[in-house]
């Protein structure tokens, strides 16, 4: 999987022409690579063109043309673009009423920790969590984490043999996991890997 480059983006005109398109297509896409942990936690499994997508809304709302700004947005949102040996994603802890959200995330302190995928006959894999900056204290976790799965060569051949995959959280708070990704879900991820 290549990381996107200025050279790929279409210049703001052309985008915004292809704009509803676009935007049609990332939604659907986000739908497919959203998995939902219970009520309150949702996982979205990006890939090159979600974040090719969020690039290029960046550049259209902040009306950004000049190489410094691109390249910033470049640097933000490449490091979620799978690698072909690994699943990136983006967790958020969804609460609709705030004093809620606020009790959820003082005893949520680690999740981002606890939260693993599990390819059939494999060991589990724990996420690697905010590898761009620390998003939790000791006394809250944040609402949103960025993370990483590592995939061995044997879970991408078992994944692209067809095995399932088990998406969980371990964490005392928040004990859940989804047994059976629907499987086009599971297709759209498989096809991440190199």
């Amino acid at each position: 999987m290549g990381i996107i480059t200025r050279d790929s983006l279409l210049r703001l005109e052309a985008y915004h022409k292809e704009r509803p398109a676009f935007r049609e297509k990332a939604i659907k896409e986000r739908r497919l690579r959203t998995v939902h942990l219970g009520d309150h936690v949702t996982l979205i499994f990006e890939n090159e063109f979600l974040m090719r997508y969020q690039i290029q809304e960046m550049l259209r709302v902040e009306k950004i043309f000049e190489e410094e700004g691109i390249e910033d947005e470049l640097n933000a949102y490449n490091p979620l673009v799978p690698s072909g040996s690994d699943f990136k994603a983006t967790m958020m802890i969804e609460y609709p009423n705030e004093a809620d959200r606020k009790v959820a995330l003082a005893k949520l302190v680690g999740i981002e920790h606890q939260i693993f995928i599990e390819v059939e006959g494999q060991p589990r894999v724990y996420a690697i969590a905010d590898e761009d900056l620390e998003r939790s204290t000791a006394d809250k976790t944040s609402a949103v984490h960025f993370m990483r799965f590592d995939l061995t060569n044997d879970m991408k051949m078992a994944l692209k043999a067809g095995a399932q995959m088990m998406v969980g959280c371990d964490h005392k708070g928040y004990p859940m996991h989804v047994q059976t990704l629907p499987p086009e879900t599971l297709a759209s991820l498989v096809s991440d890997l190199s």
